[in-house]
């Protein structure tokens, strides 16, 4: 195997690598310098394979962390996403590892942050589940929801929710069905969905 072209790709740190006259990867500028690759140098195929993993493993990691730098994900999201860009799994594993070692992945931050954001405008069986969908495992849930979302704070915000849908509404039996629904459907239970439903009557939220 033998290098014939390294050539530079627009203005950014990464060159294509030509291995005996055909385009094989693209390499970061710094696995170039490290590798001492050079035009017309004969290569192995261990060699190559190991340099290529190495780039792997950083562009993966370099890319990780970017994606992370715009929001605050789950490990799942993010391996998700290095999945979906195509790199290796031993490169998003190792970098997974890498960015929860430096605080950047933190499942538990994740899901105190999603609750602060969206428990006045969702019950915890919703954020629960949203949760769950992105990968935050069922106790890390279950502890913040306790922390952080009282049994009043829940009764208000389904209270807030329901005196928005019925504005401008006639409160009758088939109104009342399809409040209850909208309810359930934001994530209460059925038992503070009703709950809140007999109160109707008994208070003025005009």
């Amino acid at each position: 195997m033998q290098i014939t072209q390294i050539k530079k790709i627009g203005k950014g740190e990464r060159y294509s690598i030509f291995i005996d006259g055909i385009f094989d990867c693209a390499l970061e500028t710094e696995i170039l310098v490290k590798a001492k690759l050079k035009e017309g140098q004969e290569i192995g195929e261990d060699e190559w394979r190991e340099i290529k993993l190495k780039n792997s493993n950083l562009a993966c990691f370099d890319r990780g962390l970017s994606y992370l730098e715009k929001s605050l994900k789950t490990k799942k999201q993010l391996k998700e996403y290095l999945k979906s860009k195509g790199y290796l799994e031993e490169s998003i594993d190792q970098a997974i590892n890498k960015l929860e070692d430096y605080g950047y992945i933190d499942d538990s931050v994740f899901a105190e942050s999603f609750i602060q954001t969206y428990k006045n405008k969702k019950g915890n069986k919703k954020l629960r589940f949203e949760l769950l969908s992105k990968g935050v495992a069922r106790e890390i849930i279950d502890e913040k929801l306790e922390q952080l979302v009282s049994e009043e704070e829940a009764t208000e915000t389904c209270k807030n929710i329901l005196k928005k849908y019925l504005k401008n509404k006639v409160f009758d039996a088939k109104t009342k069905n399809k409040a209850y629904a909208h309810l359930i459907n934001k994530g209460f239970g059925s038992e503070i969905a009703l709950k809140v439903l007999s109160e109707v009557k008994d208070e003025s939220w005009d």
